[in-house]
């Protein structure tokens, strides 16, 4: 296996486990250990791996990191470890007083789920207040395996990593305002585009009107965009699909075929998630998507008769039915798109009991 698979294994493990991890303790042997291993590094040698590695803070003396990761004796990434269930935003200050007494240029905050790098981009010797990278181990996207392989003891350049990461840290930032402003558009963001296209006077009034208007053209900007390149990776030429019904369950069939299908940003990003699942047990090329008027379904090889799910988005309910081998659909109510992943093992199933059709 390549780095990658290592990672997406370790990944797989976290989810499988971590609701049965009761202690910090535990989440370190069964996580964070095997992190460490993902990067190369022997946690059985001291001369790598430190454990309870000694940072004395001015009088305060055998404060402790968990872990040290050693090169030439000297601390080259400090990692301070949680349990997988605690939010890691109250432990910052904590770390940041351990990197500023150690020669380390890099610590790790982490849970075993989730992971944050640091640095010291701002001021020299003094952590910055923010990461320049952070993932969950279990939603990695490729981009960030690429960056995290640049930790690993074969690759680890402390100039190469420096040298992408302050571009990393204000990517992370710019894009998270963004995708701030596009769900819910502040003043400056609305009056910014208001000015381009209104002619009179910006009363509260008008930009009130104009917030809701901003709001929905990004919407609808976002789901162009998203929709092209969908479409365009799965070389599909059609605007929209109507999905057939399976043989065995003719209730979705569609009675009026008059109206347009819009395939919405929501039922994309849902397909994406669906995607992300099933592509551990199916090559990626074999999902698609077929849209109709009240659900949106995920199938393989472009044909409904292999429905893994179907997506209800259309109504003040939203809900998610997943077929078992026998065709058969049970459909649950979510609360939100994160919900899909309640049923990771469920749509597994269904898609395996595809593969044996090409």
């Amino acid at each position: 296996m390549d780095f990658k698979d290592y990672i997406k294994q370790l990944g797989d493990r976290v989810v499988k486990l971590k609701e049965q991890i009761a202690t910090e303790e535990a989440t370190k042997n069964a996580f964070i250990l095997p992190f460490i291993q993902c990067l190369g590094y022997d946690v059985f040698n001291p001369l790598e791996v430190v454990p309870e590695f000694v940072a004395d803070i001015g009088l305060k003396k055998g404060e402790k990191v968990d872990y040290a990761i050693i090169k030439d004796g000297v601390p080259i990434i400090l990692i301070e470890c949680k349990h997988w269930a605690q939010k890691l935003d109250i432990h910052d200050n904590q770390l940041l007083r351990y990197f500023n007494v150690t020669k380390a240029k890099f610590a790790i905050l982490t849970n075993g789920v989730r992971y944050r790098f640091y640095t010291d981009l701002v001021e020299p010797n003094i952590m910055d207040e923010k990461p320049f990278l952070e993932f969950d181990i279990a939603e990695i996207k490729d981009a960030q395996t690429e960056e995290l392989k640049k930790f690993h003891k074969s690759y680890f350049d402390i100039n190469n990593i420096l040298s992408s990461a302050s571009e990393l840290k204000y990517t992370s930032e710019l894009k998270s305002l963004i995708a701030n402003e596009l769900r819910n558009p502040s003043e400056d963001f609305v009056r910014l585009f208001t000015k381009k296209v209104y002619p009179r006077t910006i009363t509260a009034s008008v930009l009130n009107q104009f917030t809701d208007l901003v709001k929905k053209s990004s919407h609808q900007v976002m789901s162009d965009i998203i929709n092209e390149r969908l479409k365009s990776a799965m070389d599909k030429d059609n605007d929209s699909l109507v999905l057939e019904s399976l043989p065995t369950d003719t209730a979705g069939v569609e009675q009026t075929k008059t109206r347009e299908v819009e395939t919405t940003a929501e039922e994309l990003e849902a397909f994406i998630i669906v995607k992300s699942i099933l592509r551990t047990v199916v090559d990626v090329s074999r999902i698609s998507y077929k849209d109709s008027l009240t659900y949106f379904s995920v199938i393989l090889d472009e044909s409904s008769r292999k429905t893994v799910c179907r997506i209800y988005l259309n109504s003040n309910k939203k809900y998610i039915g997943v077929f078992d081998s026998s065709k058969k659909e049970t459909k649950n109510e979510i609360n939100s798109l994160d919900d899909i992943f309640r049923y990771a093992e469920s749509m597994k199933d269904a898609a395996g009991s595809y593969l044996t059709t090409k």
